[in-house]
C-alpha cells in the first residue's frame, strides 16, 4: 500500500474524521485534503441521520480519496484505529476469507471496506495515526466539521 512512494506522483496529505452523537445515532463526516505544491487546500462534510462512528470514520477516507482526480502519492492521516489497523492488518485476510471475519462472520461495514479497498488501490497510500483531540491543527479541524455536519443533519440541512 506504500508502493510508488519516491514516484512522481503529484503529493497529497489527507486529514480525516468521523464522529457520531450516539452509536448509532446522527454521524458526520470530514476530510482536509492538501496540495503542499500548490498550497491548495480542499475539505468537504457531511452527514447521515443513523450511521455510526465507523461508518462515518470510513466514509470520511473515502469522500477524500475521491476527490482526487489522478492517481497520487497519498499520505492519509487518521485517528481511528479501526479504519488504519483495518486497511494495514484485517483487510487482506477479509479479502482472502471473502469479506468473513477468523470467526467467518460476515465484515461489518462492508460496502464500505470494498470501496475504500478500491480507491486505495488507485493510488500510493500510506497511513499514520493521529492521536484524536489532542491538538493536531487537521484533525481538530476535521472534527469540528464533522461535528458541524452531525449538527446540520439534525437541523435537517445535510
Amino acid at each position: 500500500m506504500s508502493k510508488d512512494a519516491d514516484s512522481p506522483l503529484p503529493h497529497v496529505r489527507l486529514f480525516t474524521d468521523g464522529a457520531c452523537s450516539g452509536n448509532p445515532g446522527p454521524g458526520g463526516w470530514a476530510f482536509v485534503l492538501q496540495h503542499p505544491a500548490t498550497g491548495r487546500e480542499i475539505e468537504r462534510s457531511g452527514g447521515e441521520a443513523e450511521t455510526t462512528n465507523n461508518r462515518m470514520e470510513l466514509t470520511a477516507a473515502i469522500r477524500g480519496l475521491e476527490a482526487l482526480s489522478r492517481r497520487s502519492r497519498v499520505e492519509l492521516w487518521s485517528d481511528s484505529e479501526y479504519v488504519l489497523k483495518g486497511l494495514r492488518e484485517w483487510m487482506p485476510a477479509w479479502k482472502a476469507r471473502g469479506w468473513k471475519t477468523a470467526a467467518k462472520k460476515p465484515v461489518k461495514n462492508a460496502d464500505l471496506w470494498r470501496e475504500l479497498d478500491d480507491l486505495v488501490e488507485r493510488h500510493a497510500v500510506t497511513f499514520h495515526w493521529v492521536r484524536g483531540h489532542d491538538g493536531h491543527p487537521e484533525n481538530e479541524r476535521c472534527d469540528r466539521l464533522a461535528v458541524a455536519a452531525i449538527e446540520r443533519v439534525r437541523a435537517g440541512r445535510a
